[in-house]
């Protein structure tokens, strides 16, 4: 399974975010980070076809994107999941089964197992309204799983929940990748979204570490690899738990220290979630040692 972007084009406000941009999405658990206004909600929205790009192309497995087949495959959660006033977490998720043209039994049924993958099962029959935001968060993962994705695209899906729901977040993540033929791609700014980063089980958790960056090129990723790659980049003698923002703040420093496109990169940073990213696109895909710039 391949999910690619070939030398997409997109503009924002009639600023280009992004340029003949290149992109493969690795195997298992990929988490994107970069500060505010690198292009991570670009990315997720052009790779959930709710976004056009301007120039290039969008493919899974040779199905372009917008096409059915395609948008049955890809599952999309955007920054933060609204509940719907009056219905239950099962209805919610039929619903969106059947927005995605499921037949109405089957998105029922699908619902159920969808909320039992996410172990949202006990509050299938609980309003949505009253579900605490660790509670939306996984029915966000539910509704991306119900019609049968094979890619799960999630944007800052854990902004707000504390510690404790986080870890149950990551986990029930790493199961669904476990689990099958699944890759998630999940972006977020801060690289405390996935606790298991700071952990020496980061490995066992966080498959491939991807970075954008607003001062940059828009051609690939300032960075991509291993989790275990992306944790070195810390100076040495950081503690662990500090490892990864410190990590975040060496890579973003290599990329700014290069000087290219940094008016741009600037101008394009008062956008947020609209920059476009670019750098030299590691191997991360293939579990090798990725590069940065």
């Amino acid at each position: 399974m391949t999910l690619v972007l070939s030398a997409c084009g997109h503009a924002h406000g009639g600023v280009p975010v992004l340029r003949d941009f290149h992109y493969e999405l690795p195997d298992g658990l990929t988490l994107l980070l970069g500060p505010e206004g690198a292009g991570k909600s670009t990315l997720l929205g052009i790779a959930a076809s709710e976004l056009t790009p301007d120039s290039g192309t969008v493919a899974l497995d040779g199905e372009p994107a917008g096409s059915h087949s395609y948008r049955r495959a890809v599952g999309w959660m955007p920054d933060g999941v609204m509940p719907m006033t009056g219905l239950t977490a099962r209805e919610f998720v039929a619903y969106v089964g059947w927005l995605k043209g499921m037949r109405r039994g089957k998105a029922w049924q699908a619902a159920g197992r969808a909320l039992e993958r996410v172990r949202l099962t006990e509050y299938a029959g609980s309003r949505t309204s009253r579900l605490a935001p660790d509670g939306l968060a996984l029915l966000g993962s539910a509704t991306g799983l119900v019609h049968g994705a094979r890619v799960l695209l999630l944007d800052e899906p854990t902004a707000g929940l504390h510690l404790h729901h986080r870890e149950v977040f990551q986990d029930v993540l790493r199961e669904l990748v476990d689990e099958g033929d699944l890759r998630v791609l999940l972006a977020t700014a801060d690289p405390a979204t996935l606790p298991a980063l700071a952990t020496d089980g980061a490995a066992d958790t966080v498959d491939t570490v991807t970075v954008l960056d607003t001062d940059q090129d828009e051609s690939a990723p300032l960075y991509s690899g291993t989790a275990e790659d992306f944790l070195s980049r810390a100076p040495e003698g950081t503690a662990r738990g500090r490892a990864p923002a410190a990590a975040l703040a060496a890579v973003l420093g290599s990329g700014r220290g290069s000087g290219r496109d940094s008016e741009r990169g600037s101008e394009r940073g008062s956008e947020r979630g609209d920059a476009g990213p670019d750098g030299v696109q590691g191997s991360g895909a293939d579990g090798a040692e990725g590069t940065a710039r």
